[in-house]
């Protein structure tokens, strides 16, 4: 659906993104030259001073080179985010037209209509959470190479950190959601206090009657035992999330330890061991957040069911196999004869009614 909406805007924010995810490694490997650089001048008096400024002008061209594409990828996932969600709402209704009337009496409709509504707008994240996920793992794979050369242990030993946090993540996250459907008719009746409690149309009657008060507390009932239930969930994932975050920043610290004792022993240089701990530093992080993009897509994926499963519904009611064709609509072909126009006008200064 989102390659539908745009194929230049998505190959564009793929292409962006590719390239961008080389620059972490280049930069890197050119900080390590820089220091080596410097390391030489500075003990033996020796080395090329002017290859030295070069490689700070080139880290400087990748640095703006990766903000230029970065907000690159920000503007064509605004731009794809809403010619995205314009596209889906104009395909909800559609096909919400076609649905039986009855339909629109039943609750269940009603609750998978307003969860459909509500994935018009978020679900353009999907999107850009896989593209993000394809950026990461390209940078991983190239930091990677580094690290798996020094010692491949050492990769094995921060992905092994990290795996216990994801799985944690991904079980809170089913619970969210699990919560979320179930109180869809309660969400429901929230928006509708709302709507008979603040606003004009029902502004009269609540004046009345005296409802002010008693809709503002039902409201308040309501929301209070949905709060209740997301509070004791985030409780628990904050607990969980902390006890799995010391196990992976144990895991960091100890390839750290082994990095810094081979370069105390002089097997490895300066440079070397600043783009070492670098690539484990932003190994890390990226394997943090693919593992956390996963989590989302997860989400996403459960979520945007609601929405496919709408447009899998299908009236009850169709024409016969050999029906007439129903005649279409053409408004600019409508036309109110002069009798009709006259009647009215007669029937506005107060006529008797023919």
């Amino acid at each position: 659906m989102v390659w539908e909406t745009s194929p230049p805007l998505v190959m564009a924010t793929t292409v962006f993104r590719l390239f961008r995810a080389l620059l972490p490694l280049a930069m890197l490997w050119v900080s390590k030259l820089i220091i080596d650089g410097v390391v030489a001048w500075n003990t033996r008096g020796r080395g090329n001073l002017n290859g030295i400024w070069k490689l700070v002008a080139l880290e400087l061209a990748l640095a703006i080179a990766s903000d230029v594409l970065g907000r690159a990828n920000t503007l064509c996932d605004s731009l794809l985010g809403d010619r995205f969600t314009n596209r889906v709402s104009v395909l909800l209704m559609e096909h919400a037209s076609r649905l039986d009337l009855a339909s629109f009496e039943d609750p269940v409709f009603y609750d998978k209509l307003d969860r459909a509504r509500r994935q018009t707008t978020g679900r353009m994240g999907l999107l850009a959470a896989l593209l993000n996920i394809g950026q990461d793992m390209v940078t991983l794979a190239s930091l990677s190479t580094g690290l798996i050369l020094f010692s491949p242990w050492l990769m094995v030993l921060l992905a092994a950190a990290v795996i216990p946090s994801f799985l944690g993540e991904t079980h809170f996250t089913s619970l969210a959601y699990s919560v979320l459907y179930r109180r869809t008719p309660e969400r429901r009746k929230l928006d509708y206090l709302r709507l008979l409690g603040a606003s004009a149309q029902s502004a009269k009657e609540v004046k009345i009657f005296g409802l002010g008060k008693y809709l503002s507390k039902h409201y308040d009932e309501v929301s209070a035992e949905i709060f209740k239930e997301n509070k004791a969930i985030a409780m628990r994932r904050a607990l969980m999330g902390s006890a799995l975050s010391v196990v992976s920043t144990g895991g960091y610290y100890g390839a750290y330890a082994v990095v810094l004792a081979r370069t105390l022993a002089g097997a490895v240089s300066i440079g070397s061991f600043t783009f070492l701990t670098g690539a484990f530093n932003r190994s890390r992080a990226y394997i943090e957040k693919i593992l956390s993009g996963f989590n989302d897509i997860s989400e996403q994926a459960v979520f945007l069911k609601d929405l496919f499963e709408f447009f899998a519904m299908q009236p009850t009611i169709g024409a016969a196999p050999n029906a007439l064709p129903r005649a279409a609509a053409d408004p600019a072909r409508i036309r109110i004869p002069q009798r009709g126009i006259r009647l009215c006008r007669q029937q506005s200064h107060g006529s008797p009614k023919h």
